[in-house]
């Protein structure tokens, strides 16, 4: 892409798009700048990260969206982001709500529910988040088993004129049926808050002086009761470990880096509790996409609906101290422990030189804290590691990434070829085609398909293609308009044997022909990749038995996907594509045996072109017609019985 002119660039603060050559957004970016960030990317190449020069390589325009705030560019991005993925961003793939509880404490009689969105200015508190909704819900069980609180809805509620079975069994104190007070019922409200909140000590504090009190009023069947809650707070939080002595909610991230990417641990803190933790995962990044990572995951994982705490710990403020700090890095990143290096605003360049990168960073990271402040409408400190108790929770959240990437090879390969080829879904139907001919004759094009890792061969198929003249990449192009009218079922991958030819022949005819035939708009719902076999040292196609490094192309991008080679993902894909050729092999090598004994035939006595197109209509193989009865042979339209009897001679003779 050539340098814009400055002069049609605004200088106010919004977000820029970069174009490839058919209309898509292959980045998204925001500045408080604009001409001053956009510029910056026509630097001399020396001066660039590699993943920036590729990206400004495959760039043909350049779009800007003005906004009035670098708060409104910060959600403007994010939003975008989500919405196309472009593939030189640093994508949140894993965008779901967790799961949350929530009291409504401004209701006479509470409800505790499992929600996952947060309802702005509703009076309710919200706690949580869980990524497990399953193990959630079973907290939620053991609470409502613990204290009675009700299940019904508020409708529910007031339409009911008696208990329902929940009270019959000991599990609601039914304010439906006035058989509590409100004193009573918020008493119990107030004691599963306590619960909630981590603060379990003075919970079983307050539960053992009312036990106490009932014993001496000789009430001892709720001494009884208490003595069972007391039990069972017990058993409840004998399983969380406190790792905040003086309590305090906040999320904590530890960034480490693999062979094969940059993982991201993430630790929910409640009072000083750890709650739940995650773990995501990015493939092919490297160090200089550490800081923009960290920024990144900030602005696309709280969204309007999060549960936003008043501390996020990360391990590092991005683009501080980088010159001191270099080798430092460089050294525990050679030892697979926490990397920091340069990365610019929303960007994947930083300008060391002169550091402005670093004002920028310090400017994006204060619009995130006022946006988060924003969300969840009180202060927000997003910040390094202040003693040894974070410093403990950064470790701890890096041991969670740096094991989760080494157990992603037992997740499911659906879900390991997402990851490797960075689509937004798993990747379980495969369709994979291969082009063969022989000078231009018997051209064909064969696909297989497998589902879950195995080939569904009943879905075997094979396309003539007639006018190709013996160019593979007319003739997938062929094939693309003929597959787009064949319809559903559509794969979750497309795959071409073949380099970023083959592919940008099959993607154009697919990108274009999409939207007028689905009537859709916003292009492919599948992925389209190339692969390629690799490079020997002279950069021909090696081809000898055993290689374990081919290479996956995608749309829009001049280099390979950084897979790793002998991967299990690499070699699966490998083993289709080998399954592919094989089959397009099979199938033209009988196109082509069939051809030449059609030349053979049309020599017998009686047997025209057109009476041999008929013959092999009706018979599989050659062996068919020899074996065939002259009843047979006679019954095939336009042949009489005289002339079955000298076709068969003849069959019989060759």
């Amino acid at each position: 892409m050539e340098r814009p002119d400055a002069s049609l660039i605004p200088t106010t603060p919004g977000v820029y798009l970069y174009k490839d050559a058919l209309g898509k957004i292959i980045y998204v970016g925001k500045a408080r700048n604009l001409r001053k960030r956009i510029l910056s990317y026509f630097r001399p190449k020396e001066q660039l990260t590699p993943k920036t020069v590729a990206m400004i390589g495959h760039a043909v325009s350049l779009d800007t969206l003005n906004t009035t705030t670098e708060k409104e560019a910060l959600l403007l991005e994010a939003s975008l982001i989500k919405k196309h993925r472009p593939h030189y961003n640093i994508v949140l793939r894993d965008d779901k709500q967790y799961v949350l509880f929530r009291l409504s404490e401004r209701d006479e009689f509470p409800r505790l529910e499992v929600v996952r969105k947060v309802r702005k200015r509703d009076g309710a508190r919200y706690f949580g988040p869980f990524t497990s909704a399953q193990a959630a819900r079973e907290t939620w069980k053991s609470i409502h088993r613990i204290f009675p609180l009700r299940r019904c809805t508020d409708r529910a509620m007031k339409n009911r004129v008696r208990p329902c079975l929940y009270h019959h069994i000991g599990l609601c104190l039914a304010p439906c049926a006035g058989d509590v007070s409100r004193e009573e019922y918020a008493d119990m409200t107030r004691r599963v808050s306590l619960l909630l909140d981590g603060k379990s000590r003075e919970l079983i504090d307050l539960l053992r002086g009312a036990m106490e009190r009932a014993a001496d009023d000789l009430d001892f069947e709720r001494a009884a009761v208490l003595r069972d809650q007391i039990r069972a707070v017990e058993k409840t939080v004998e399983r969380q470990g406190v790792v905040l002595h003086r309590g305090g909610d906040m999320d904590v991230i530890g960034v480490v880096t693999r062979p094969d990417g940059l993982a991201l641990g993430m630790i929910f803190v409640r009072q000083g509790a750890v709650l739940d933790r995650s773990t995501f995962f990015w493939p092919g990044l490297g160090l200089e996409e550490a800081d923009e990572l960290i920024l990144s995951f900030l602005s696309q994982f709280y969204g309007p609906h999060s549960a936003v705490p008043p501390r996020v710990v990360i391990p590092w403020i991005p683009g501080e101290k980088r010159a001191e700090d270099a080798e430092r890095r460089t050294a525990e990143c050679s030892g697979l422990e926490p990397i920091g290096m340069s990365a610019g605003e929303g960007g994947p360049d930083r300008l060391n030189a002169e550091g402005e990168d670093e004002t920028e960073e310090k400017g994006i990271l204060e619009t995130l804290t006022s946006a988060l402040s924003d969300l969840r409408g009180g202060p927000v400190y997003i910040a390094a590691p202040r003693n040894a108790d974070e410093n403990r929770l950064v470790d701890m959240a890096k041991s969670n990434a740096r094991e989760a990437a080494r157990s992603r090879a037992d997740a499911p390969l659906s879900e390991r070829l997402a990851l490797v080829l960075r689509s937004p879904r798993p990747v379980s139907r495969i369709e994979c085609v291969d082009v063969s001919h022989t000078g231009g004759q018997a051209t064909k094009v064969g696909m297989v398909v497998y589902e879950d890792g195995k080939p569904r061969k009943d879905e075997y198929r094979v396309w003539n293609i007639e006018g190709a003249g013996g160019d593979d990449y007319a003739a997938l192009a062929m094939w693309a308009e003929r597959r787009l009218e064949h319809g559903a079922p559509w794969p979750d991958l497309l795959l071409i044997d073949g380099g970023r030819g083959q592919l940008a022949s099959v993607y154009r005819v697919l990108y274009e022909g999409w939207p007028r035939t689905r009537g859709e708009e916003n292009g492919l719902p599948f992925l389209v990749a190339g692969i390629a076999k690799a490079r020997d040292e002279r950069g021909h196609a090696d081809r000898r038995a055993g290689n374990v490094a081919d290479r996956i192309f995608t749309p829009g991008r001049s280099n390979p996907l950084n897979t790793r080679e002998g991967s299990p993902e690499l070699l699966f894909l490998q083993a289709v594509r080998d399954a592919t050729h094989d089959f397009s092999i099979g199938r033209h090598r009988q196109a082509r045996a069939r051809l030449a004994f059609s030349g053979e035939l049309q020599r017998l006595p009686g047997v025209g072109p057109g009476t041999a197109k008929l013959l092999w209509e009706h018979f599989a193989s050659v062996a068919d017609m020899k074996a065939a009865t002259e009843e047979e042979i006679a019954r095939l339209p336009g042949i009489g019985k005289k002339r079955a009897g000298r076709i068969r001679a003849s069959l019989r003779g060759m």
